[in-house]
């Protein structure tokens, strides 16, 4: 997180009640604020709460919900677009002050109930579960689940798929409503060719949404300062 611009919410002074720390319990003694990236923007109608980190150019659309309460931390790279309805959870991930292994996915040497690489697309209503982890370039597709998975990079996960206790390699991509829950399924599944209709489809989604992100918060920023 070093060498960013970076702003941590204050709901009461900057009037961003859908942005706020978690509570203290038994199994997170730790208030702590979201970190937002100054590039980000999270709409007015979506949630952010507790151990999260967003990146620059993040695009977190009205409904969506990214709560570090329980499992956490969630991160969230950059370039990443959180659409609408999209849910962002995990479970308990310390007990007593103890980490809980089985609860977190490990990246880069740090644990996370969350982990979303850059430039991902979570489309409508889709859930990635903790602990999980997906991949730079890939896109979960509208009512998709990703839960206790790790779905590796280049990779589309298409409408309404399951991905469940199972680790997904580079460059593939899980069929519309397929139930992908056990390790020999997932290594059998297809991998992306030049002819996949969906090769291209992250790319365009992240090019609109990174646009989007842009706009609003400029959009943001000048009613700041008219307000002012």
């Amino acid at each position: 997180m070093n060498n960013i611009v970076f702003m941590k919410s204050n709901c009461a002074s900057n009037n961003n009640a859908h942005i706020h720390a978690n509570v203290r319990a038994s199994f997170n003694e730790q208030e702590t604020l979201p970190e937002i990236h100054s590039t980000a923007y999270i709409h007015p109608l979506a949630a952010v709460i507790g151990n999260v980190y967003l990146g620059k150019r993040v695009m977190v659309a009205p409904a969506a919900s990214v709560r570090g309460d329980e499992g956490q931390p969630i991160w969230v790279g950059d370039d990443v677009n959180v659409q609408d309805c999209v849910v962002l959870h995990a479970l308990e991930t310390h007990v007593n002050g103890e980490l809980v292994r089985e609860a977190v996915v490990e990246v880069e040497g740090a644990y996370y109930g969350v982990y979303i690489s850059d430039r991902v697309s979570l489309a409508h209503q889709c859930q990635v579960h903790g602990p999980a982890s997906i991949g730079f370039d890939t896109f979960v597709g509208m009512q998709a689940l990703v839960f206790r998975a790790t779905v590796g990079n280049n990779c589309v996960i298409e409408p309404k798929a399951l991905v469940m206790g199972v680790t997904i390699s580079d460059g593939r991509y899980v069929p519309a409503g397929a139930l992908i829950t056990t390790q020999e399924a997932a290594d059998n599944l297809p991998y992306i060719s030049n002819e996949y209709p969906l090769k291209s489809l992250n790319n365009a989604v992240v090019h609109v949404n990174t646009q989007l992100a842009r706009g609003y918060q400029e959009q943001k920023t000048l009613v700041s300062l008219r307000a002012a």
